[in-house]
């Protein structure tokens, strides 16, 4: 059953609640054109956050003399500092990013052009109280119930009742998890984007072939490590004719946030930032001040990488007995995700966590180059109580570092087993195998112990 139409408890008293989501649409009041500096705003979280890091200090040159909006008095998590243009947050801020298809009969410059199903979801939480920013990817298929339309694909929630619709069902969704602030981004931004950087290198792990005329998508990639243009890596990120469908298409989004986050890193690429300010104004829709915006970029440049964590809306396929093809969220998991990453206080379903090896679902992915690593490690975790544990297909390129994906975002469980393993890199990202909690990808180091 879809969570909007059971009754459930919130998590915990600070994770949310309605009347949290109603006053934050009563905050918003009538959205207005975004200024050019709000514009900037998109960047936070298309890429995983990445990108503001990387322009933040040019954005600030370019702005004097600053002729900006003052920080918003219905938030409380803005901050403004005494010298110069610093800006911090003093409690957890989530951020919801659309990605939204083209409106290909909207009047051109109109807010109908935002008003496209959402082809691209992400939730991302920037948190000053551990330092880490994390983005939940939300299937455009997810099965959720829409007031006032009935059950549906979570992505018609835009084209339905626009953004303050798809807000109110994101939320429910995760257990009335509050959203301060949204963005909207036209599919259109990320092709010019890749294209001002000079493209993306990212390992395509197969054949992709996909006509859709009436977005104007045409996906032609070989497989292998390649440098792609906008137009390429719009359709590797797009792409969903296979097996694994939308839900591939996110595994292969947080694959592009890694490549995007290493290439912007750059400092050459704050020479970008005038020309990214010109073409892709006409391209955002947001509810951020600048000072909101400067906050949330501040708070980026401190960030480590690790720090920045990739999570896949807990869920399933539907399978047989839909007339339609539909991801289905798993509430107790996802209740646990929340608890873990977007709630304000621990929870005891956090706690209970990383202790239970026999139901710890792994599953292994060898990535050593030697043929018997893999049933190596599955005795190796037999002998320390980790048996619910599944040899998958190898990686498909060798690593030589052994990772510990917390595929399901459980970071302690994870964090134990690298102890049980003795070593082992940890990441909290979706691009493991599906129906694990923890994905381990042996690395050559696991390998070398074995000779």
């Amino acid at each position: 059953m879809a969570r909007g139409v059971k009754q459930r408890k919130p998590v915990s008293s600070t994770a949310g609640g309605r009347g949290s989501q109603r006053a934050y649409q009563k905050s918003r009041g009538q959205r207005s054109r975004p200024s050019p500096w709000r514009t900037l705003g998109w960047i936070a979280a298309f890429s995983g956050v990445s990108l503001v890091s990387a322009f933040a200090g040019m954005t600030v040159v370019l702005m004097s003399p600053f002729q900006g909006t003052s920080p918003r008095r219905d938030l409380s998590w803005l901050e403004m500092m005494t010298r110069g243009f610093q800006y911090g947050m003093s409690r957890p801020v989530n951020l919801l990013v659309l990605g939204v298809d083209n409106v290909l009969d909207a009047p051109k410059g109109s807010s109908a052009r935002f008003r496209g199903r959402t082809d691209t979801m992400l939730l991302t939480r920037f948190n000053p109280e551990n330092g880490t920013i994390t983005v939940l990817s939300i299937p455009r298929d997810t099965r959720v119930e829409i007031p006032g339309y009935g059950t549906s694909k979570i992505n018609a929630a835009n084209v339905y009742g626009d953004v303050e619709l798809t807000v109110q069902v994101v939320s429910q969704t995760l257990n009335y998890t509050p959203i301060d602030r949204y963005i909207r981004i036209n599919t259109d931004a990320f092709r010019e984007l890749v294209d001002l950087v000079g493209g993306v290198e990212v390992n395509v792990p197969k054949r992709m072939v996909y006509t859709d005329h009436t977005q104007k998508l045409y996906i032609d990639l070989q497989p292998g490590l390649q440098t792609l243009n906008g137009e390429q890596a719009e359709g590797f990120v797009r792409f969903r004719y296979d097996e694994l469908g939308d839900i591939g298409r996110a595994q292969r989004q947080q694959l592009l946030i890694k490549a995007l986050q290493e290439k912007l890193a750059n400092p050459v690429m704050l020479t970008q930032l005038p020309k990214l300010y010109s073409v892709l104004q006409k391209y955002v829709d947001t509810d951020l001040t600048f000072a909101e915006l400067m906050a949330i970029a501040q708070f980026s440049l401190r960030i480590q990488p690790d720090n920045l964590h990739l999570i896949l809306l807990p869920g399933h396929f539907s399978g047989d007995g839909y007339g339609t093809s539909y991801w289905l969220p798993d509430y107790d998991r996802i209740d646990r995700v929340v608890a873990e990453h977007f709630s304000d206080r621990p929870s005891k379903l956090v706690d209970q966590r990383g202790s239970e090896t026999g139901t710890l679902r792994i599953a292994l992915q060898n990535a050593s180059g030697s043929s018997g690593a893999a049933q190596d490690m599955a005795d190796f975790l037999a002998r320390h109580g980790y048996t619910n544990v599944l040899i998958s297909e190898d990686w498909y390129q060798q690593t030589s570092e052994t990772e510990i994906v917390a595929q399901q975002g459980d970071l302690g469980a994870a964090q134990v087993i690298r102890s049980v393993l003795g070593m082992g890199r940890v990441s909290a990202n979706s691009t493991g195998v599906l129906s694990s909690d923890i994905t381990i990808r042996i690395g050559r180091d696991w390998a070398a112990v074995l000779h």
